[in-house]
């Protein structure tokens, strides 16, 4: 099969092909500009590849999006990008088939395909990083909703009240993203009365990131920071188990980083909260593809409506 993997993304995008079974490679990344001077470098560099009309074209991209029809719906991070015919765009030129799909849900197969949850039929993602987002993996295929919007699990409601995220004070996203942490942190270093090397930061300029280096330094406040964090993510974690009896929970981004300081917390909680026999049954692992996984989940968006035809 002919794969070409289209990743668009706020600031780059980049073209990647399969390498052999388990591998994918890196075509090119460019920087993402206006609309038109995007696409047409997108288009420029998949005919430099010349690609045939048997082409299968997997596109990954942030919603909203139609991934039924194939339509970009104005992502907040692509400014401009309204209604964008993304995949009739790329038949139309070169023939083959096009997919598009939201990047969490890309996400989900391309660990599943190549990744931290090969072998599994049952199978969550949640990309913890900006934001959170999760796709799912059930019975051995990508569910995605009646309207492709299955896996916002970033908008429930953890709380009464808390950090927002998701526009939703309290949520899920608001406890356990980059954005959500960083409320956190600011919130905790002014209530905070001890010493911290947070607290030479300007608060308003704390993030997720320098939280996770306070606490590689052994910071106190950091390390009580993450340890919440990691309760609010075993809460839901949770709730995921005993609804979905997931064979495996892979965890992006924030987690990849900072698993150890989150776990034991996580691990607390579900061993708690959730159905023991479920809860036995489910390993949740970190992400195995790191910054590469835009590549792979383009490819394993073709990979996966190729393989279905």
């Amino acid at each position: 099969m002919n794969i070409i993997g289209i990743d668009i993304g706020g600031t780059k995008c980049a073209l990647s092909v399969p390498e052999g079974e388990d591998e994918v490679r890196e075509v090119v990344r460019f920087e993402t500009t206006d609309v038109q001077g995007t696409l047409t470098r997108i288009f420029a560099e998949v005919e430099k590849h010349k690609p045939g009309s048997e082409v299968v074209f997997g596109v990954s991209c942030g919603g909203p999006l139609n991934a039924k029809t194939g339509i970009i719906l104005s992502p907040p991070n692509l400014p401009g990008w309204d209604r964008i015919a993304i995949c009739v765009e790329l038949t139309k030129r070169f023939g083959g088939r096009a997919f598009l799909m939201n990047d969490a849900n890309a996400c989900a197969l391309a660990e599943w395909q190549f990744g931290a949850g090969r072998g599994c039929q049952s199978m969550m993602f949640l990309t913890m990083g900006t934001g959170m987002g999760a796709g799912l993996i059930l019975d051995g295929r990508l569910y995605e909703g009646i309207t492709g919007n299955a896996g916002e699990v970033g908008h429930l409601r953890l709380a009464p009240d808390g950090p927002i995220g998701f526009g939703k004070s309290g949520s899920f996203e608001g406890f356990c993203s980059g954005g959500g942490i960083a409320q956190i942190a600011r919130q905790r270093v002014r209530e905070h009365a001890g010493v911290s090397t947070l607290k030479a930061v300007v608060v308003d300029q704390l993030t997720a990131r320098l939280v996770g280096e306070a606490a590689n330094s052994g910071d106190e406040l950091a390390l009580k920071i993450w340890g919440e964090v990691g309760e609010k993510l075993g809460e839901a974690m949770s709730l995921f188990i005993d609804l979905l009896n997931p064979e495996r929970i892979v965890i992006g981004s924030i987690y990849q980083r900072c698993e150890r300081f989150i776990a034991p917390g996580m691990n607390a909680v579900i061993a708690r909260e959730a159905l023991p026999d479920s809860a036995r049954d489910c390993r949740v692992v970190p992400a195995e593809l790191g910054d590469e996984i835009g590549g792979y989940a383009a490819v394993a968006i073709a990979r996966y409506h190729g393989q279905k035809h």
